[in-house]
């Protein structure tokens, strides 16, 4: 075992207490990564906004770095450039002290960081790509670090991706999200062999509450569904949209409950209560929420855009919305009502059994096979 050094753009902030704390899931994959290194360095941009409830502590094994926050809408992208020269000053004291680096894109910084790696430092790195690397309209930024890890890359550096993808070269290897612990196995099981199919059927979204994740269409859709099997939409997560959505759910025929960020404990209870997850984003890599909602018996509904339809195959395991329109969703979620009671077990149990990938000794395993070595 090793030092590794991560490089992100993973929010941190002072929770309560003055503990450092950060995104729950990002954390928490990174407090098992302990599990293979003996220590763990991660660099990454720190905010002095209030923690969200979401947020986590690192174990002991884990050391923080902070970085100036840069990116951000029409002016606030130049500080991308202005805090180049702090943030790889960091960096580059902290790479001298491990054995190999990871670097999770794409992110703004990626614009300097990725040439650091590859012309600068000398340790042996890989990254980790967590955007849709298929997609057709990305961001500028974005297609240039996927352009550079197409083509500026050693043979030797590795590019972990959401899915199989044809032609993307032997150095890029399709890596699931992990998210699933042994705990929640077990627990998902007791949950998945006692969930109800007799009463009404509740719908579940987590994630960001802002455009691109397609949630302001669900909630138009959902509010005017009829069916007398329909039960509650439960929404976790928070955005800029929440406002306007909480006004629109006033008008709604059906109950939508609006949650805000919540620890995993308290979101795995929401998943135990629903029957489906529902997912009608614009652009994605994989959602981790699709492997729990899995774990947990929620078939998701989910779109069919990057590497998604690789796990979620429609009346089979779960149902794709395409085209992704208010239309087809609205039909998707229908359907979704009348077989429920017909297919939901079947689904269920394919579903928890996929579930395995996204275990955390799962990835575990993978990393140590297959990128350190």
């Amino acid at each position: 075992m090793s030092k590794l050094l991560i490089i992100s753009h993973t929010e941190h902030y002072l929770d309560a207490n003055g503990t450092i704390v950060g995104w729950g899931s990002t954390v928490t994959e990174i407090n098992y990564l302990t599990e293979i290194f003996d220590e763990i360095i991660h660099i990454a941009p720190f905010f002095k906004d209030k923690a969200p409830k979401s947020s986590v502590a690192y174990n002991s094994k884990i050391s923080f770095i902070p970085l100036k926050p840069s990116g951000g809408k029409f002016f606030g992208k130049f500080t991308i450039l202005s805090n180049a020269p702090y943030n790889l000053w960091q960096i580059h004291k902290a790479h001298k002290k491990v054995a190999i680096i990871q670097f999770r894109a794409p992110t703004g910084i990626g614009l300097y960081v990725l040439p650091y790696l590859r012309f600068i430092n000398r340790k042996p790195y890989w990254v980790k790509y967590a955007g849709n690397w298929m997609g057709e309209r990305l961001p500028l930024g974005n297609r240039f670090q996927k352009w550079w890890l197409q083509n500026m890359l050693e043979t030797t550096t590795k590019v972990t991706l959401n899915g199989n993808w044809d032609g993307v070269g032997i150095n890029k290897l399709a890596f699931e999200n992990p998210c699933l612990s042994k705990e929640d196995r077990e627990l998902g099981l007791q949950i998945v062999n006692n969930k109800s199919i007799d009463n009404n059927y509740n719908y579940c979204f987590v994630g960001g509450l802002n455009k691109n994740k397609g949630i302001k269409e669900f909630v138009e859709v959902y509010k005017n569904l009829q069916h007398s099997k329909l039960g509650s939409l439960h929404i976790v997560g928070d955005g800029v949209l929440r406002k306007e959505l909480e006004k629109e759910a006033l008008t709604s025929k059906n109950e939508i409950i609006f949650y805000g960020y919540l620890p995993k404990n308290k979101i795995v209870e929401i998943y135990k209560k629903c029957n489906y997850i529902v997912l009608p984003s614009k652009s994605e890599g994989f959602p981790k929420v699709i492997g729990e909602g899995m774990n947990y018996g929620c078939i998701p509904i989910v779109s069919d855009i990057s590497c998604i339809g690789q796990y979620v195959q429609n009346n089979y395991n779960g149902y794709l919305i395409h085209p992704l329109t208010k239309d087809k969703l609205s039909s998707v979620l229908l359907e979704s009502l009348y077989s429920l009671s017909v297919d939901s077990k079947e689904y269920m149990e394919i579903n928890y059994k996929l579930a395995q990938k996204f275990t955390y000794q799962y990835y575990l395993n993978r990393i140590q096979k297959e990128i350190v070595g």
